[in-house]
């Protein structure tokens, strides 16, 4: 072979050619681990990365917001046009002698509620399984059926005593089941609300405004036997509404026949508004607002049209459910002071939740003038919504 004879033939590699071979080899051998180390191979002399983790990536979930389910009652609410919004806020008296005026009424209106007063039976005998499937939404039917001097259907379904006499000869425990049997009569004949019991604290004399449809004088005997009162008509099914905030019990004169004053806020606090402390003890319930000026509160305004009244009802005693009015078409300290149109657009704009008349008629006139006054800004819509929620609650509608 050429190389080995040549190499053979002068004795071998010079020292130069020696040192070059080795340099060869030496670069040879770095040039191969150059090429041939991963990113993770460790080479001597070589700055060392930081470790790659071979280790799966942790996925953290996206942080999900939930969303509390619509209330009910503001999808139903926000359902209807403004018109039956404002219906379903009032409670309008009816002829009890049939059911002729109450069934065009709710047909023609569709008002939310109707109210059955005076002595004739007729309409509490047959016609109102008529007039409730006559709407669209669940009606109210109320009656004020207290006892004693305010009564309904004693020629019906026999007499109750008054608030006082029940107080003074019968237990908390009887008085209930006496209001469960009271219910039971009335959603028989297809009433859903009792306007009673009087939570007004009175010691005077029987016949006056508020006499003898006083439980006691004493706040705590007033609110136990109110309480009993309320549980037994709720047993059987029928609404209780507590009378009249914040307290008619010691005012100034009666008024059905003009503006009474009570003791002020101050003296109220330490009895009449005793019984409405801790409102929750008596499950479900209205309350209704009395025509009654408070100094120190209502500003000269019967409590059925301030603010001020229904801020304390919902504010210091703590009340969420439906705030109804007194009479604003049959009671001189309201109608002496303002028309009934203007009247229940005051008290709805003030905080009440139903308005009342007993009187009956004009609804279409009421209507009108509050479909203008929510157009004008003068009944907020926002108020108006709110006391529709509390209304369809109430009823169960939604």
């Amino acid at each position: 072979m050429p190389e080995e004879l040549s190499i053979k033939r002068h004795g071998g590699p010079t020292a130069v050619t020696r040192t070059l071979l080795v340099f060869a080899a030496v670069g040879a051998l770095l040039a191969a681990l150059v090429t041939c180390t991963g990113p993770g191979d460790v080479v001597p002399g070589r700055p060392q990365a930081a470790p790659v983790s071979t280790t799966p990536a942790t996925t953290v979930p996206p942080t999900t917001t939930t969303t509390p389910p619509p209330n009910p009652c503001a999808v139903k609410a926000a359902s209807l046009p403004p018109r039956a919004k404002l219906a379903q806020l009032l409670m309008v008296g009816v002829d009890p002698r049939g059911p002729e005026d109450a069934l065009n009424l709710v047909k023609s209106e569709q008002v939310g509620a109707i109210f059955i007063g005076g002595d004739a039976t007729g309409l509490l005998t047959g016609g109102l399984e008529a007039v409730r499937g006559a709407a669209t939404i669940p009606l109210v039917v109320a009656v004020d059926d207290e006892g004693g001097r305010v009564q309904r259907v004693e020629m019906l379904d026999g007499d109750m005593p008054s608030a006082r006499q029940m107080a003074r000869d019968m237990s908390p425990e009887q008085v209930r089941a006496l209001a469960r049997d009271r219910s039971t009569a009335l959603r028989n004949r297809g009433v859903t609300m009792d306007i009673a019991p009087v939570l007004d604290v009175s010691a005077q004399p029987d016949n006056t405004v508020i006499g003898d449809r006083s439980f006691s004088a004493d706040p705590a005997t007033a609110a136990t036997y109110a309480q009993a009162f309320a549980e037994g008509l709720r047993d059987a099914g029928t609404m209780p509404v507590l009378k009249h905030f914040p307290g008619h019990g010691n005012t100034s004169g009666d008024s059905h026949q003009g503006a009474v004053t009570a003791p002020p806020l101050d003296a109220l606090r330490q009895a009449d508004l005793l019984p409405y402390r801790d409102i929750g003890r008596y499950g479900p319930v209205v309350v209704m607002l009395g025509h009654i000026d408070v100094p120190g509160l209502t500003g000269g305004l019967p409590a059925t049209l301030s603010p001020e009244a229904y801020a304390l009802l919902r504010g210091e005693f703590g009340f969420t459910g439906t705030a109804m009015t007194d009479d604003l078409g049959a009671m001189r300290a309201v109608t002496d002071r303002v028309d009934l149109p203007e009247a229940v657009r005051q008290a709805l704009a003030a905080g009440a939740d139903v308005a009342l008349w007993s009187t009956g008629g004009r609804a279409g006139e009421v209507l009108d003038h509050l479909e203008a006054s929510v157009a004008a800004g003068t009944l907020p819509a926002a108020r108006v919504d709110e006391a529709l929620k509390r209304v369809l609650a109430m009823k169960g509608a939604c």
